[in-house]
């Protein structure tokens, strides 16, 4: 184990988000590190699970409260979104109308995404004088990071402009879920947060502002798509997908609670770790937040800007390696 400070970096966080102990953990399917971590934390009590990645598997949580020793608590933020968008039909509308607009500025943002990735790669592959390319290389890698952050920015100001209209502290079927959240959240041990599909699990834990009502100091566990949302950044990333180009993308703003990190669950699948100048890419236009390999078995805690990584956790480097967090 090693404990070191992360970079600072511009953050994205969320007002709402305070300070916390956090555990990003690797994916649990194959080999299961959550027990281990409650256990040695010493969380005894009650766990608020959340599973609304799995949308109409929500309730399949058998496996997860093997994990919790049968502690856990399901909040069903899925069937509630549910039930809210069917009692508020108004909502439900708002909603939708936001989501288009949120939907077509990521299709925007992925067409210049093409082309920044592309004249990256060409400058990369370009021969020449050292001392010209390499300040053409940074120019376009730092076009790159601004094309994210403006990005951000711009998801950022569409949640803000839409606020007013969504008026989620207005709404009665909204209002009447969040008080029985905060009801049972004032009484867990901690919050666990597994994957599934990152936008509708990110969307229901907003929706129903469940950090907001986390009691201050509980911490809070992740895994797969859990890890991700909890960091300022929410990147979805495939070297190798079906279609497209495999370019990671900027896609939200995350929770906030996990700060200056890029998670990066089933990266051995999905990122070819062995590709120099991919890993360098990646390292790069994220610095000077770490993005962490969060592989089957790694356990990643964080408290304020201090990290502790085990042996199975690994960052990509500027240099495209890939080393190990512990050291």
């Amino acid at each position: 184990m090693t404990v070191a400070t992360l970079p600072a970096a511009v953050t994205f966080a969320s007002p709402s988000a305070p300070d916390r102990p956090v555990f990003l953990l690797g994916p649990q399917r194959i080999k299961t590190t959550l027990g281990r971590v409650l256990k040695d934390a010493g969380i005894d009590g009650d766990i608020a699970s959340v599973t609304a990645g799995w949308q109409e598997r929500e309730d399949e949580v058998e496996e997860l409260q093997a994990q919790l020793r049968g502690r856990g608590v399901s909040l069903r933020l899925h069937s509630r979104g549910d039930e809210v968008f069917r009692e508020d039909r108004d909502l439900a509308k708002v909603h939708h109308e936001r989501q288009v607009v949120l939907q077509t500025m990521q299709r925007t943002y992925d067409v210049r995404l093409r082309h920044t990735m592309a004249a990256i790669a060409e400058l990369e592959r370009r021969p020449g004088p050292a001392e010209i390319l390499a300040a053409d290389r940074e120019d376009a890698m730092q076009a790159l990071r601004d094309l994210d952050a403006r990005h951000l920015e711009r998801v950022q100001a569409i949640h803000e402009e839409w606020a007013p209209r969504l008026r989620l502290g207005e709404r009665p079927a909204v209002q009447r879920h969040r008080k029985e959240l905060e009801k049972t959240l004032a009484g867990v041990s901690a919050l666990a947060i597994s994957g599934g599909h990152v936008a509708v699990l990110l969307n229901r834990l907003r929706l129903f502002d469940v950090l907001g009502s986390l009691p201050a100091g509980v911490p809070v566990v992740g895994w797969s798509g859990g890890a991700i949302v909890l960091t300022e950044r929410v990147v979805f990333y495939h070297d190798s997908p079906p279609q497209g180009p495999g370019n990671a993308e900027v896609f939200e703003i995350g929770l906030g609670v996990a700060r200056n990190v890029v998670a990066l669950p089933h990266a051995t699948r999905r990122l070819s770790l062995d590709d120099t100048e991919r890993v360098s890419r990646f390292a790069r236009r994220f610095a000077p937040a770490a993005s962490v390999v969060l592989d089957d078995g790694g356990v990643l805690s964080i408290d304020g800007d201090r990290w502790t990584a085990d042996a199975a956790i690994r960052r990509l480097e500027a240099d495209g390696t890939v080393k190990g967090m512990s050291r």
